[in-house]
């Protein structure tokens, strides 16, 4: 979650309550689970790191926890992650590992190793997300951000495949309280906070093969902090949080969350995601990411005049939580 709150030109939809559904198939209506309130904590300290960031600011404390929805289903939050013991990306700026180049000219990129998601073409991906991303080729592959939370960081991942290749991307804002999207920023001790992933992939002559844009398809999976459930609209596969309330609060201890499954052959080539959305572009601006070295020191990466890639989200980047993005690279 980034310290900050966007501003939106919010598109009111009315009236703000739940569709109702008698079937849940792809196109139709799938009601969330509601949970209210701090989740029980599940795990502490999730990776460790002392170092500050750039702005001497230290890493937040990278929990997540566990708590039980109204209809009686349990929910890791921000989300069930496979980080422990899974391939991490290789660093391109990270502070807790002391990998701090000024520039990609201080970058070697033999220096990375090469993961195989099958074929003999080898691709790299440059990778900035808020907070956390799992980075699947073909359901092959699956490596994760080194680093889940704070510090801001950036990767690298080399791999091996052919064209067209299929990419399935979990992105994952955090948060400092578990079950309620929130954290604390300056005086607001209840603040939502805002994530973003840009991702730019070049081939090995290094020309531009793909980046994130709106042709991605995006869908949610926990939106958090709810003011109200009934500001939450879902219509068919639409889950558009837009009318809830964002603005900082004294109090958000008895907010709401709502929550989805994930399919489990959500990363599968094959996987019906016709009724997704696509994803919602936002500038860097928007991120508000230029005070961030992870991503202003590769500017001439992840802003290439033959490929600017947008950083994208859900229609709603503060309050979803947990948004799957799929790309199919030709």
């Amino acid at each position: 979650m980034k310290n900050r709150m966007m501003r939106f030109n919010i598109i009111l939809a009315a009236p703000f309550i739940l569709a109702a559904c008698t079937h849940q198939t792809a196109h139709q209506s799938e009601q969330p689970s509601f949970t209210q309130g701090l989740a029980e904590r599940y795990h502490s300290d999730v990776y460790e790191c002392r170092k500050v960031d750039s702005g001497g600011v230290p890493p937040r404390v990278t929990n997540d926890g566990k708590i039980i929805s109204e209809d009686g289903i349990e929910w890791i939050v921000p989300a069930k992650v496979d980080y422990e013991g899974s391939t991490k990306a290789s660093d391109l700026f990270n502070v807790c590992n002391d990998v701090i180049p000024l520039s990609s000219a201080d970058v070697n990129m033999a220096d990375f190793p090469v993961h195989d998601a099958g074929g003999s073409d080898v691709f790299t991906a440059y990778v900035f997300g808020d907070n956390y991303f799992e980075f699947t080729v073909n359901d092959k592959i699956t490596v994760v951000d080194p680093l889940p939370f704070t510090p801001f960081n950036s990767s690298v991942i080399k791999f091996k495949a052919e064209r067209p290749f299929n990419l399935a991307v979990k992105a994952v804002d955090w948060e400092e309280y578990s079950g309620l999207g929130m954290e604390t920023f300056g005086k607001a001790k209840y603040h939502a906070g805002d994530g973003g992933i840009v991702i730019v992939i070049k081939d090995a002559s290094g020309k531009i093969v793909s980046v994130t844009d709106d042709s991605w398809k995006a869908q949610t999976f926990y939106i958090a902090p709810l003011a109200t459930k009934s500001c939450l609209v879902v219509t068919g596969a639409d889950r558009n949080s837009l009318g809830c309330p964002m603005e900082d609060v004294k109090d958000g201890s008895q907010h709401y969350a709502a929550h989805w499954p994930i399919p489990q052959d959500w990363k599968k080539a094959d996987f019906d995601d016709s009724a997704w959305s696509y994803a919602t572009e936002y500038t860097n601006e928007e991120i508000s990411v230029f005070n961030k070295p992870a991503f202003s020191n590769f500017t001439d990466i992840f802003d290439d005049v033959k490929g600017d890639a947008s950083f994208i989200w859900s229609s709603n980047v503060v309050l979803d939580n947990i948004v799957l993005l799929r790309k199919t690279v030709k």
